[in-house]
C-alpha cells in the first residue's frame, strides 16, 4: 500500500512540474510525512532529490520540445545557490512542529496565488508564444562596463528568495520561480514554466549537497519509488503543455492544493499550541 501511495503521489508530482512548470514540490513533503511516514526533517530532504531529479528530467523534456532557455536558466540557478545553502542550513536548527506549520503557510500562499492566477486568466484562450529574441544583457563588460542594476536587483532578491525556500523547506520553488523568469527575464510564460525546470533543478542539488550528513536520512526505499514515478510523470507533463489546454490541471492542481495545506495547518497549528 505504500508504494502505491508513493506512485500515486508522484504522477500528481510529476504532472504539475512537468505541465506547469512548479506547484508539484509543494506536495512531496505533505506526502512523505502523512502517507509515507517520514518525519518532517527527512522528509524536507527526500523532497529535494524527488523535486531535482524530477525537475532534470522535466527540463530534458522541454528542452527537446524548444520550451527552454537554458543560458537564463542556468545564471538564474547560480544566483538563487547562495540562499539555497543558508535555507538548508537553518532547517538543521529549527523544530520540526515549526517546520510543519511554516510549511502550511507556503502551501495556503502558494494556492491563493494559484487561485488568483486562474480567476486573472478566466475567459482568455490559450496561445503559443513565440520564441524570445535575446534582450539586452544585464551586465556587460565590454566594450565597457554596463549594468542595468533594476533588473540586477530583481534577479537577485528573487532568486536568493528562492534559493532559501528551496533549502528550507524541500520545495522547488517553481511557483516564485515563474513569476520572477516573467518579471525579471521578461520570458513569455510557456519558456518560464520550462526555463524554471532549470533552475529548481540547481537549487535543489545546492540545497541537497548542504543537507548531506546532517540530520537522520529518509527512507530510501520510498523516495526512490516517489522520484521514478515523478519524473516519467513529468516527461507526459511537457508533452501535456504543449498538447491541451492546461488551465484544467491547473484548476484540479489548485484544489488539491488547497486541500492538502487546510489538513497541513490542522495537523501543525495544534502541535505549536
Amino acid at each position: 500500500m505504500t508504494l502505491a501511495l508513493a506512485v500515486v503521489a508522484g504522477v500528481l508530482i510529476g504532472l504539475s512540474l512537468g505541465a506547469l512548470g512548479g506547484g508539484g514540490s509543494i506536495l512531496a513533503v505533505p506526502v512523505l510525512v502523512y502517507l509515507l511516514d517520514q518525519s518532517p526533517a527527512q522528509a524536507t530532504t527526500g523532497s529535494l532529490v524527488v523535486v531535482g531529479v524530477t525537475s532534470l528530467i522535466g527540463a530534458v523534456a522541454a528542452r527537446r520540445a524548444g520550451n527552454v532557455l537554458l543560458a537564463r536558466g542556468a545564471t538564474f540557478g547560480l544566483v538563487a545557490i547562495g540562499g539555497a545553502v543558508l535555507g538548508a542550513k537553518a532547517s538543521a536548527r529549527v523544530d520540526e512542529e515549526v517546520l510543519l506549520a511554516a510549511f502550511a503557510a507556503l502551501m495556503l500562499l502558494v494556492g491563493a496565488l494559484m487561485a488568483g492566477r486562474l480567476l486573472r486568466d478566466r475567459g482568455t484562450r490559450p496561445t503559443h508564444a513565440a520564441r524570445p529574441a535575446l534582450d539586452d544583457p544585464i551586465l556587460t563588460f565590454s566594450p565597457t562596463f554596463a549594468c542595468a542594476c533594476p533588473r540586477a536587483l530583481k534577479v537577485l532578491v528573487t532568486a536568493t528568495l528562492v534559493g532559501l525556500l528551496t533549502g528550507f523547506l524541500g520545495v522547488g520553488g517553481g511557483f516564485l520561480v515563474v513569476p520572477a523568469l516573467l518579471v525579471a527575464l521578461a520570458l513569455p510564460l510557456p519558456y518560464a514554466a520550462g526555463t524554471s525546470l532549470v533552475v529548481i533543478t540547481i537549487t535543489s542539488a545546492a540545497a541537497l549537497v548542504t543537507r548531506a550528513g546532517v540530520g537522520s536520512a529518509p527512507d530510501w526505499g520510498v523516495v526512490v519509488v516517489l522520484t521514478l514515478a515523478s519524473a516519467l510523470a513529468a516527461v507526459v507533463g511537457t508533452r501535456l503543455a504543449d498538447r491541451v489546454d492546461t488551465r484544467r490541471l491547473a484548476v484540479a492542481f489548485t484544489v488539491l492544493v488547497l486541500a492538502v495545506a487546510a489538513y497541513t495547518a490542522t495537523r501543525a497549528l495544534p502541535a505549536l499550541l
